[in-house]
């Protein structure tokens, strides 16, 4: 049978559609405030929730026992904590199930040498990413089990934006084979889409601290922050040193994010205007143009979620909307190299 065939790809592409669903779940758990509510990490028997009213108090009775119950939830009744408990079990469930997904069919193409060596080392390289993943998200969880009713943005940065780099990477391996091809590019222009996928995981990673800060709560004004100030006075002196208010306080997080993304749609104006200039074949040009159009729905979804004050929907929308932004990026950077 042939090497690198369709189930190949479709089994990666799979891949690329339940890494976006478990970012889509991980948002609303984020969002929701779920992700403290299963303070144990059980790898098999973790699969399955609570059946029992038993089950139920004793798993609500670990709850109580840590920071979140404590300073924050401590009005919550057992109702509350299964509403909370839902979000983050499936997040986790979906978790595993991809573990799966990856990795038996993977002893499946390698036993039938279905598989090319290239294509072996870059499967490799996606359980590595896999498994790191799944480690970053108990290590996130953890940090919110100590002295603190939240997790650390830092940790929850590292979380999401190796889900995006997982999935991008994952994409990346299945377009080599989609298009096994490759035609003499522009270097140069290849390389501006490198700058520009650079700043748009910046740009992501700025998200995830906007997140885990509740940054989005407070100036929820556009273009100008409160008081019709282009720069908040709050964005350097929440912290000290002043360089902390960029890393670790909530306005100047705030202040990078929002500015940061006209940084990202110039980038890809620009992208898409020099695109224009050099041959291209059709595939081309439609990836240039979708790229400049998510980055468009992007940034004004990321106006109204700050407006309206970070409402689920909108903050859901944002993320998933950055993730085809990111599979837009990917796809148009292939797309332009050799």
């Amino acid at each position: 049978m042939k090497k690198d065939n369709k189930k190949v790809i479709y089994w990666l592409l799979t891949g690329c559609i339940l890494i976006f669903i478990m970012v889509v779940v991980g948002g609303i758990t984020r969002l929701t405030h779920s992700g403290l509510s299963i303070s144990n990490y059980k790898l098999i028997s973790g699969t399955i929730p609570p059946l029992t009213e038993a089950e139920w108090d004793s798993a609500f009775d670990l709850y109580k026992q840590y920071p979140e119950y404590q300073k924050i939830n401590h009005q919550f009744t057992l109702q509350d904590f299964k509403d909370i408990y839902f979000w983050e079990w499936l997040h986790r469930v979906i978790g595993r199930f991809i573990g799966v997904v990856f990795i038996i069919p993977f002893l499946y193409f390698l036993v039938r040498k279905q598989l090319t060596g290239a294509t072996i080392k870059k499967s490799v390289i996606l359980m590595l990413l896999g498994g790191f993943q799944g480690f970053l998200g108990w290590f996130m969880v953890k940090s919110g089990l100590i002295d603190r009713p939240d997790v650390s943005h830092y940790r929850l940065a590292m979380h999401l934006t190796a889900a995006f780099i997982t999935f991008a990477y994952t994409f990346w391996v299945a377009l080599d084979l989609i298009y096994p091809h490759k035609k003499e590019i522009d270097i140069k222009f290849r390389n501006l889409i490198r700058y520009a996928l650079g700043v748009l995981l910046l740009q992501i990673i700025y998200g995830a601290f906007v997140a885990g800060l509740d940054a989005g709560l407070l100036h929820n004004h556009w273009p100008l922050m409160n008081d019709g100030a282009l720069i908040h006075e709050s964005v350097y002196i929440e912290r000290s040193p002043t360089i902390k208010n960029f890393v670790e306080g909530k306005s100047g997080v705030q202040f990078i994010h929002r500015y940061l993304a006209y940084i990202v749609v110039g980038f890809i104006f620009l992208v898409w205007y020099r695109g224009k200039s050099i041959k291209k074949n059709k595939i081309q040009s439609n990836s240039l143009n979708a790229l400049l159009i998510i980055v468009c729905v992007q940034f004004l979804l990321g106006i109204f979620t700050l407006i309206y004050r970070v409402p689920i929907t909108l903050g859901v929308l944002h993320q998933v909307v950055a993730f085809f932004l990111l599979g837009a990026m990917t796809f148009s950077l292939h797309r332009f190299s050799k």
